[in-house]
This record gives C-alpha cells, structure tokens and sequence, in this order.
C-alpha cells in the first residue's frame, strides 16, 4: 500500500476548507458591498438633489474622516469579492484552474485594490 490514509485524505480536506473560506469571504464580501452599494447611490442621489458639483464633493470628501475610511473599506470588498467570482467563472465556464489561474486572481486583486486605494488617496491628498 502506497502512503498512509490519513495522506490520502488531507489533501481534500485542505481543499475542502480552502473553498468553505472562499464560500464564506465571498458571502461576507457580498453583504458589504450591498450595504456600501446602497450609501453610494444615496449619496450621490443627495448630490444631485442638492446640486453639488464636483468640487464640492471633493472638498466634503477631503474634510471627512468618514468617506475615506468608507471608500477604503468599499474597494477591499470589491477586490475580495471581485476575484473570488471571476475564479468561478474560470473554474465553471472555462475549464481554467490551478496555479495559474490562482497566480492571475491574485494579480488581479491587487490591480483592483491598488487602484481603488490610489483613487482614494487621491481624493483626501
């Protein structure tokens, strides 16, 4: 007999709890970016109810503590949740896994993390 058992099974296992964590990142990711989702429209339904243009928001944008910390915590969900569902397309419709498709989602996750991030910056700087 070749290798132990308990070999045999771990490897599954590890697999089976990588993808309960994607299954659970990917939910919780979904769940925050529904509630940023529904404060960015309002938001911006307000400026326009209001009239502001872009400076204005810019200039709000810059005084607050609180759209900075809000739009940071909107673009780490979106490079979370992002990836996590472009890797279900890979898997499903495409036939496209393993290292390589692991190594391409998490290029893209940066990419879409430190856009979001320079952007922010960009705003309060």
């Amino acid at each position: 007999m070749r290798g132990s058992p308990a070999l045999a099974v771990a490897a599954p296992v590890r697999g089976a709890r990588a993808a309960a964590w994607r299954f659970v990142l990917q939910r919780a990711s979904a769940a925050v970016l529904a509630l940023c989702v529904v404060v960015h429209l309002a938001t911006i339904v307000y400026a326009v109810r209001h009239g502001l243009r872009a400076d204005a928001i810019v200039a709000r944008v810059q005084g607050s503590v609180f759209w900075p910390a809000f739009y940071t915590l909107f673009v780490v969900a979106v490079a979370i949740h992002a990836p996590l569902g472009l890797r279900a397309i890979f898997d499903e419709w495409l036939g496209f896994r393993g290292l390589l498709a692991d190594i391409l989602l998490a290029a893209i996750a940066v990419g879409l993390l430190a856009g979001g991030l320079y952007a922010i910056a960009s705003l309060v700087s």
